[in-house]
């Protein structure tokens, strides 16, 4: 049975011969922008349904 570890070095090593050493870095690097961006996005979202339903959490709860 292949466990995570091993599926981790099959996708690096697939990796490396598909862009080359030199070229992970930076597809690491744009990787994590678009995550950073996606998480923002998703932030904004949920205030903003949050303002939609009508609760606004900087006003207190009585």
């Amino acid at each position: 049975m292949i466990g995570m570890p091993e599926i981790i070095v099959l996708v690096v090593v697939v990796g490396v011969l598909i862009f080359g050493a030199k070229k992970i870095p930076e597809l690491a690097k744009t990787f994590g922008k678009a995550k950073a961006e996606f998480q923002k996005g998703k932030i904004e979202g949920e205030k903003e349904l949050k303002e939609i339903k009508g609760e606004n959490n900087d006003s207190p709860k009585e």
